[in-house]
Formats: C-alpha cells, structure tokens, sequence
C-alpha cells in the first residue's frame, strides 16, 4: 500500500477508535464501571464468552484515555478471570493500550499530551527526552511498577525511539509490574476474605 493511502487509513481509524473510545468513557462514567469492581466485574460478566475480550478493550482504552484509575482494571481481571488468566489478560490488554498510545503520539506529537496530562507531569517531565539515554531510562521505568506508564508511553512516543524498540520494551517490562499488581491484589484479596 502506498504511503499516502496507508497515512489516510491511519487517520481514519485512529478518529473511528477515539469516537468509540470517547462513547465507551461516557458509558462508563453514567454506569459507573469506571469507579466500581463490582459494577465492571457485572458489566464484563454479561458478555460470556466474549468477557475477555470486553476486558481487553477496557484495559486498553484506560491506558489510551488515562482517566480511569489502573488499579481498578487490574483487579477486576483478578475478580473475573483468577490469578492466572487475569494477569494474562491485563498484559496483553495494557502491552495492546500502551502501543496505540505511542502511536497516537507519533501522530499528532506534544499536542495530544497536553490533552491528556496535566501541566505538572508535563513540567516534571520536560527535559527528559532530550536525554542521551531516554530509552535506557524509559526501559528501567516501565519495569517499575509505580512509574507513570501511560503518560511515558505517550512521552516516548514523541521522540525518535522507533515502534520496534518501545514494543520490545513494553512487552518484556510490563510483566513484572503486572504480576507484581495482579498477584498482589489476589493476595491481598485472600488475607481480607479470611479476616471478613
């Protein structure tokens, strides 16, 4: 497919996903699912066997749209699905999520961010891409599990760090600190129920 061609499909599913995306964040603010375990874990079970991949979509778009707090989708993956599976599907859900991001920020650059974060993170963050080993220190923060990913991907997707290297990034960082979330919530989870 020729550059152009491949350009306008780009923009045109980019504006179809952020139309949905902007539905689905309306949705869930009238029906509460963006502030409730149990009114997502109820919204995701009626699906049945599409429920994971509901799931999927969520968690992707709360690391697209970072309004909806991280922790909640990862939690309700522990109710739905185990342990095991609900840390399957976070990883692919937020490795899907943080790629589009990137890709959004290569698009349309710094403006996107000044959307999406507020002007503290940004001025927190100013000077770090200028930096000689941005993608080393990228790399350490996505393995961490309290760094700000969702804003970082964006960040890093305004540099020239390539899709392949930020893939390669985000699919072996992201592990540990969704296990470390993931299993933590279900232990967590086990100590209340004993005490409950």
């Amino acid at each position: 497919m020729e550059k152009p061609r491949m350009r306008k499909l780009i923009n045109i599913l980019t504006i179809i996903f952020t139309i949905a995306a902007i539905a689905f964040l309306i949705y869930g603010l009238k029906t509460d699912i963006f502030y409730s375990e149990h009114a997502l874990v109820d919204f995701v079970s009626q699906f049945g066997i599409w429920a994971p991949l509901v799931f999927i979509i969520f968690q992707a778009i709360q690391v697209i749209i970072p309004v909806i707090p991280g922790g909640l989708g990862l939690l309700a993956g522990v109710l739905l699905f185990g342990t095991t599976m609900g840390f399957v599907y976070n990883y692919v859900s937020i490795c899907l999520g943080s790629i589009i991001a990137f890709l959004i920020a290569k698009q349309y650059g710094q403006s996107v961010i000044k959307v999406l974060f507020s002007k503290k993170m940004q001025e927190k963050y100013s000077n770090v891409t200028e930096h000689k080993n941005f993608t080393k220190y990228f790399a350490i923060a996505i393995f961490l599990p309290l760094a700000p990913d969702d804003f970082l991907c964006y960040l890093a997707g305004t540099t020239k760090m390539k899709l392949r290297h930020f893939t390669i990034i985000i699919l072996l960082g992201k592990p540990f600190a969704i296990a470390m979330y993931t299993f933590g919530l279900d232990f967590i989870m086990r100590k209340l129920s004993i005490l409950i």
